[in-house]
């Protein structure tokens, strides 16, 4: 009895050492590499309005080695979007300034937005995964800046508006469209109290430059917020300002999930079950649509994903009906 129950536990055992090795391959060289679209669709666009294709891209933590990476986010220009947010993180390397160049140069004239995450300002640092289980990240003792400047002059080059702690207005076809957005949540970069000031102060401008108040009365007009982290302090503030739709990143879709179950962590203090994709944020009688991007990256150090494919996401906005 006693021989079969030891041979009977080290059968379980190897079995379960060689599922941990298989999740662990699966994970490390095949699904980080398969990048997909998700497709969604929110009506927040007034009665009558044509719909807007938004590209929503985030946390691309690139490298200069990763082309296919490269390759496919290349690719998405021929969805022929009609406005990119880009809710940070791109750079996982400190020299992946030309890749990042070369990543998005199809996506070049398209009206577009973005915000900083941490990986913007710093290079990524080995962390200790369990250390994910005791709450948000935290900082590392010593990182290695990255050339920020360097980072915004592509995006200058492409045309996309800074929304780092501030504001901007684009019109797309016919819908007058306010953005505004913080700094990198996660490293307490954002400024709520300026997106008020902001906003104000774009209104003003608009106001001062428009033919009549009559035109600025009958436009249709959305209000959008960005953030790269997702907490809920901002998406809350971001309500109280009137954000109708709001874009973030940051989670990875938890990066390791467990099916059935969903994500293991956040990596803030989202609730697990809007880790990932487009849901509905509500406080009080206010409300907004949330998409949250699970991202197309991870950092250097923790090149893994398990039940969680890199994504990047077509949201179009509909009229309501």
């Amino acid at each position: 009895m006693t021989l079969h129950f030891g041979r009977a536990a080290a059968t379980t055992l190897a079995v379960g050492v060689a599922a941990g090795v298989a999740a662990f391959a699966w994970g490390t060289l095949v699904e980080r590499q398969l990048f997909t679209l998700r497709r969604v669709s929110a009506p927040v666009l007034a009665s009558g309005s044509k719909p807007i294709r938004v590209l929503h891209l985030s946390d691309l933590h690139l490298a200069p080695w990763q082309a296919g990476k490269q390759e496919w986010v290349r690719s998405l220009a021929a969805l022929k979007p009609d406005l990119i947010v880009d809710t940070g993180d791109n750079l996982g390397h400190i020299d992946a300034y030309r890749a990042l160049e070369h990543t998005l140069e199809p996506l070049r004239g398209i009206p577009g937005v973005f915000v900083n995450g941490s990986n913007d300002y710093w290079a990524p640092g080995f962390k200790n995964p369990l250390k994910y289980f005791l709450g948000p990240s935290k900082t590392n003792t010593a990182p290695v800046a990255l050339d920020l400047e360097r980072e915004h002059a592509i995006f200058a080059a492409l045309g996309w508006k800074d929304l780092n702690n501030a504001a901007a207005a684009i019109d797309i076809n016919g819908t007058h469209i306010e953005f505004f957005g913080v700094d990198d949540p996660h490293r307490r970069y954002d400024k709520l109290e300026s997106v008020s000031g902001a906003l104000d102060s774009l209104r003003e401008t608009e106001a001062e430059n428009a033919p009549d108040e009559e035109a600025l009365e009958d436009r249709n007009t959305l209000v959008i917020g960005v953030a790269h982290a997702p907490y809920q302090r901002v998406l809350n503030a971001f309500l109280v300002h009137g954000a109708e739709v709001m874009f973030a990143g940051h989670t990875h879709g938890g990066q390791v999930c467990v099916p059935g179950f969903g994500a293991l962590v956040t990596n803030c203090d989202i609730p697990r079950k809007q880790v990932k994709g487009l849901s509905t944020w509500s406080r009080g009688r206010r409300s907004a649509f949330l998409n949250v991007s699970a991202g197309l990256g991870t950092s250097i150090y923790a090149p893994v994903r398990f039940a969680c494919l890199p994504e990047a996401t077509l949201l179009t906005l509909t009229a309501k009906p």
